[in-house]
């Protein structure tokens, strides 16, 4: 099944030593989910919407998700399509 590309909006914050934390994100239903816990972040690229940049895989809900920050400096995610 092929994964398409959304472009969220996120709530994110600077750390004082300078990293970027996305807080919240809102899916394109208009929904808005907090972001429980970060568990990692890497730079990667999403080999099957496209794009580059850094993965953050975070537990929301108690569920798994990825949320990606482009190299452009807009936030995505994957979702499969119809």
């Amino acid at each position: 099944m092929e994964k398409i590309k959304v472009y969220v909006e996120v709530i994110a914050r600077f750390t004082a030593d300078g990293k970027l934390l996305p807080v919240a994100f809102t899916w394109e239903d208009g929904h808005r989910y907090e972001i429980d816990r970060i568990v990692r972040c890497q730079r990667c690229a999403s080999r099957k919407a496209g794009g580059a940049g850094i993965l953050y895989t975070c537990i929301v809900s108690g569920k798994e998700c990825h949320l990606y920050y482009e190299e452009n400096l807009q936030w995505f995610m994957e979702r499969k399509s119809a």
